[in-house]
């Protein structure tokens, strides 16, 4: 699913995924940046904890970001696509300034939300101008191709990883969360294989990727964000790979990126805080 259009003299929201296990209590630096970006106290927000099966998760974001001091946080508990259609529900999401989508199955977010009034809702909202967050699930659900499920190890192989439709905020990048904690080096590998024109985001706990309007991921957070381009790939074996077997991918370029550094999506390069000054 492809992002919606711009408006002429328009500029869409921020894209921020975020690699799970943010800090809630304390330092809370990923969740307040996403605050301010949202008008700090006048800031709506909205919340949609359908990734999760725990029926408090959706009212302990509303708990943390009203001692952050928003507005308002309300969740909206899509648990089914009935939900999806309704009509209260869908006029208060559209007047929310951000929405925070939270962990849980990414499944369960695509197979609920996918082709309903919320996603092309969520869509035309970020084009518009609001700002949209994920953590864990809710990160990787937010681009067009998003990782369903794989397995765990640093070497790709043919069949580590099926991917699905997403919700198509961008169709930059891929995003993989848990990223090294649960060691995902071969697995976003993998999906970047199968078709290397995304940039692979490897997202660990704590660790968020601001991405502007102009293209530009920030790097936020106490962890790192791995970067796999693939625009330089000169030799794939994905084609020829048989079931289970290890891929070769030669001329891809990894970035290792901590808080303080950017990466221009556009340009397909590194930056650092004295080259892009601060936001």
């Amino acid at each position: 699913m492809s992002p919606s259009r711009v408006k002429e003299g328009g500029s869409r929201g921020y894209i921020i995924p975020i690699g799970g296990a943010e800090a809630k209590i304390r330092d809370r630096a990923i969740l307040k940046r996403f605050v301010d970006l949202c008008g700090g106290k006048r800031a709506r927000l909205a919340i949609i904890p359908t990734a999760s099966e725990l029926a408090d998760i959706g009212p302990r974001y509303e708990r943390t970001f009203a001692e952050i001091g928003v507005h308002e946080a309300r969740s909206f508990n899509f648990d089914s696509r009935d939900d999806c259609h309704r009509e209260d529900w869908l006029d208060a999401l559209g007047e929310s300034d951000g929405v925070f989508l939270t962990g849980g199955n990414q499944l369960r977010l695509s197979t609920t939300l996918g082709g309903t009034p919320v996603a092309q809702m969520l869509r035309r909202m970020n084009a518009d101008g609001a700002h949209v967050a994920g953590t864990s699930a809710g990160a990787g659900f937010l681009s067009e191709h998003m990782i369903a499920f794989g397995e765990e190890g640093s070497s790709p192989r043919a069949d580590m990883v099926t991917l699905a439709p997403g919700l198509g905020l961008t169709n930059q990048i891929i995003v993989d969360h848990h990223f090294r904690q649960r060691d995902r080096f071969g697995r976003l590998l993998t999906a970047i294989g199968y078709n290397p024109f995304a940039v692979g985001v490897g997202l660990d706990e704590d660790t968020a990727a601001f991405i502007a309007p102009d293209d530009l991921l920030e790097v936020v957070g106490s962890g790192g964000i791995t970067i796999v381009d693939p625009s330089k790939l000169e030799y794939s074996s994905m084609d020829s790979a048989r079931e289970h077997e290890r891929v070769c991918l030669v001329g891809l370029r990894v970035h290792s990126l901590l808080e303080g550094w950017s990466f221009d999506l556009a340009n397909r390069e590194p930056l650092s805080v004295a080259q892009t000054g601060t936001r």
